[in-house]
């Protein structure tokens, strides 16, 4: 999936968190065979050890199938408010894959033995397996791990962080930035200092992962200068008349005094996020928050690096702030992605001279300017 070519080279890329990897399903494997060299080395018959182990995933899966039915019991109280009246869809809800009544089979032909080793009839073990699994549940020891429930959210992709990057994206990104570009040949024609940076005609978009968000730019570093705003883009969308979208122009100050021009604006989702961390009613925590700050960056990147329209036209600025305030931290992290990019745009035109020069001469000569032949009896 092709991404922002600032996630190669940002400051802040070891602190997005990649998607996981299947490690450890791999460990699994890895163990599983640890355990299968062991038991060959043991060197106990393999009838009582492929019985044993039968009985074990029997009682697996029977907790499984209980859990089914605990859970059964809670949804059929909500049969027409989350199932749409449909008892088939409640009973898949709720009971695992048939993959899952298969192992439950396999496994059960251990307990048709008479008696096993120690003597114990099969009801009793059956019984048994049971009074553990519903003892588990009713305690409530079977909750998924912290890990589990993040990749569960993140493969699954119904996090909060996901949402907001979506919602970013289809009511805001998608449709601004095709026309950013009309807007800064537009305004370039009263300041003419934005044509000699055209390299960074792009929407600027600052990503603060610790969401401190800053309603006035100028104010967050007194080198970022308001310079102007680019013309309005008016749309009646979701029933509202002439909605208007608007950037605003920043000119960013070096160390040499000397003014870069910038789209400049910041990620406004993360303002949610911070609110939803400071009401209880949200139930949302700050490291929750740190978490999702994250996520959204890295939800944000794949969305538009996969997006045509979009293409070319923002730069994400992600960033955390340093642990000893800085009066000019935000503006010198403008200014390295200011300049990234314009080292950017010059290895692409120093890798494509040829192809470039080429097409434009096939443009310059016309059909008559060809060389003609020599003989006049040629066509």
């Amino acid at each position: 999936m092709p991404q922002d070519p600032s996630t190669r080279s940002s400051p802040a890329r070891l602190l997005i968190p990649e998607p996981r990897a299947g490690r450890a399903r791999h460990a699994a494997c890895v163990l599983l065979a640890v355990c299968f060299v062991v038991l060959f080395l043991s060197g106990e018959p393999l009838a009582p050890i492929t019985r044993r182990v039968c009985t074990q995933l029997a009682a697996l899966q029977l907790g499984v199938l209980l859990k089914g039915c605990c859970c059964l019991a809670e949804e059929i109280f909500h049969l027409h408010s989350r199932h749409h009246g449909s008892l088939w869809q409640v009973l898949c809800s709720c009971f695992p894959p048939r993959w899952h009544l298969a192992l439950l089979l396999v496994g059960g032909s251990a307990y048709l033995d008479p008696l096993e080793d120690n003597g114990h009839s099969p009801r009793l073990a059956l019984t048994l397996s049971c009074l553990c699994q519903l003892l588990v549940l009713a305690l409530g020891l079977q909750k998924l791990s912290a890990v589990e429930v993040s990749e569960l959210t993140e493969s699954s992709k119904k996090n909060v962080a996901h949402g907001l990057a979506w919602s970013y994206y289809i009511g805001y990104l998608k449709v601004v930035l095709p026309r950013l570009k009309e807007c800064m040949e537009e305004i370039s024609r009263t300041n003419p200092m934005l044509r000699a940076h055209r390299d960074t005609w792009k929407l600027h978009i600052l990503v603060p992962l610790g969401c401190d968000i800053w309603d006035d730019l100028e104010k967050a570093d007194s080198n970022i200068q308001y310079l102007a705003d680019l013309p309005e883009t008016i749309l009646t969308r979701a029933g509202i008349k002439r909605r208007v979208y608007r950037h605003s122009l920043y000119v960013i100050r070096d160390k040499d005094n000397k003014l870069r021009p910038c789209v400049l604006e910041f990620a406004s989702p993360l303002q949610t996020l911070c609110a939803m961390s400071q009401d209880d009613c949200a139930a949302f925590s700050r490291e929750q928050r740190l978490e999702q700050a994250r996520l959204f960056y890295r939800s944000l990147r794949d969305i538009l690096g996969s997006s045509k329209e979009c293409a070319g036209l923002y730069r994400l600025i992600a960033y955390e702030e340093p642990a000893e305030p800085e009066s000019h931290f935000l503006s010198g992290l403008i200014l390295w992605h200011l300049q990234q990019q314009q080292r950017e745009e010059y290895m692409v035109q120093e890798e494509l001279p040829l192809g470039t020069g080429s097409v434009e001469l096939s443009l310059q000569v016309s059909s008559s300017d060809l060389p003609q032949p020599l003989r006049s009896d040629c066509p």
